[in-house]
């Protein structure tokens, strides 16, 4: 049998998806129309024999992941457990930490996966890549190509090009070392633990020398990160293999990268729930490319939506208004002819009649089939990085004002244009 892990990480995490990560647990925003998780779930639940998907981070339960949860159990019949970390441990600390959860019932293998990626997640793929690959104990990163500059901000992969085994692993190098990166799944054997173990040990019997721990050591020894404590030293073992995929891949650590991915999941409906993506009907709105529209959305047959974009619960659309490239929250109203472009509008928010909101997309450059999204800094030169226009939950934006490139703190009114401001 199988299992899935599910990093997600905790709260000082997704500092960059800010203000959006105020009102939910990052992994649970919505994109293209499901909670991120949720992407994740569904994979791991076609393939064949998996019994069970554990979430590990540090939130502390909530609601929102309980009820999450419990309607993802449901929806695909599979059981879904939290275990809540007592500190960050890392990726490779959390799993270590909860290695008796992972293998009771003794699973052959198991997936790791980080929750801020989006991805086709070819995992039955996967499977048969290690059944091909080197002794079944062997262990696979998903990898992917990137191109020369960005390879740098990823994992980096040497690779033997004849049987895949990992020769050289380096994380974030600082000159060139390959443009095959890291994607944050894996395929492990329970032959994992042993190495975690020894890099465990090791900590310890550091801690135990270095004098100055004052008395916090255990939680040192128990921070591992799979990245550059365990596949460095694996590489050029015969122990580690790299799948590479085609299919598209993309990290979501801003909110801008939310944005695209939800582009591409809404692409991928066409193949894996057609039934999601919105058509042109008489009497409903138009539509351009992929659109995905919540049920309870009230839409003006007016307004003109697409491509790329997310409607949530109870949204309210009036008429004539214009929609592209962006994702609007539950709750939120968009008045008579009002233009949102290039932005996410939060939950309950207000945008007031011919209103223009605004920003500018971050996405990879279209004429290279390699280029990722870049993590872009909030600020350089002091200046705020034009992006994608973020409005906060329950932010009001008066009629016939500008918001171009700014993120909107919560509960905010408003009333004047703005551009290129975070509005506190």
């Amino acid at each position: 049998m199988l299992k899935a892990v599910i990093l997600i990480g905790g709260p000082q995490k997704g500092t960059r998806f800010r203000p959006l990560s105020f009102e939910v647990p990052k992994p649970l925003f919505p994109v293209a129309g499901v909670p991120m998780l949720q992407h994740h779930i569904e994979a791991c639940a076609k393939v064949p024999n998996m019994k069970e998907i554990l979430l590990i981070g540090f939130y502390q339960p909530n609601e929102e992941l309980t009820r999450f949860m419990c309607t993802a159990q449901q929806e695909f019949k599979i059981s879904i457990r939290y275990l809540q970390e007592y500190a960050a441990l890392g990726t490779g600390g959390g799993i270590y930490h909860f290695r008796d959860q992972i293998l009771s019932g003794g699973p052959e293998a198991f997936f790791i996966m980080n929750a801020d990626v989006c991805s086709e997640f070819p995992l039955p793929e996967m499977l048969n890549f290690q059944k091909e690959h080197g002794e079944p104990s062997s262990f696979v990163i998903l990898g992917t190509t990137a191109n020369r500059k960005q390879s740098m901000n990823y994992g980096c992969i040497v690779e033997n090009q004849q049987t895949n085994e990992v020769l050289h692993y380096v994380e974030k190098p600082s000159t060139f070392v390959s443009d095959i990166i890291n994607c944050g799944i894996y395929l492990f054997t329970p032959e994992i633990f042993q190495h975690i173990g020894a890099v465990f040990q090791k900590n310890q019997q550091d801690m135990l020398l270095d004098e100055q721990t004052n008395g916090n050591g255990w939680h040192r020894a128990e921070a591992i990160r799979l990245e550059q404590d365990i596949f460095t030293a694996l590489a050029g073992l015969g122990k580690l293999y790299v799948y590479k995929t085609p299919a598209f891949w993309s990290q979501i650590k801003s909110a801008g990268s939310a944005i695209y991915a939800s582009r591409l999941y809404l692409n991928q409906y066409h193949k894996t729930h057609p039934e999601r993506l919105a058509t042109t009907e008489d009497g409903g709105p138009r539509i351009s490319g992929n659109v995905y529209i919540h049920p309870t959305a009230n839409i003006d047959t007016t307004a003109v939506l697409g491509p790329n974009v997310s409607i949530g619960t109870g949204v309210t659309i009036g008429a004539g208004v214009r929609v592209r490239e962006s994702i609007i929250l539950h709750g939120a109203t968009l008045q008579d002819h009002s233009c949102v472009l290039n932005c996410i509008v939060g939950w309950d928010s207000t945008i007031g009649k011919w209103a223009r909101v605004e920003g500018t997309p971050s996405d990879p450059n279209p004429n290279d089939p390699y280029a990722k999204i870049d993590s872009e800094t909030l600020f350089r030169d002091g200046k705020l990085t034009p992006s994608i226009t973020i409005l906060g939950c329950n932010v009001t934006i008066p009629s016939e004002v500008i918001i171009l490139n700014s993120i909107v703190l919560p509960h905010k009114d408003l009333n004047r244009s703005f551009k290129n401001q975070i509005i506190l």
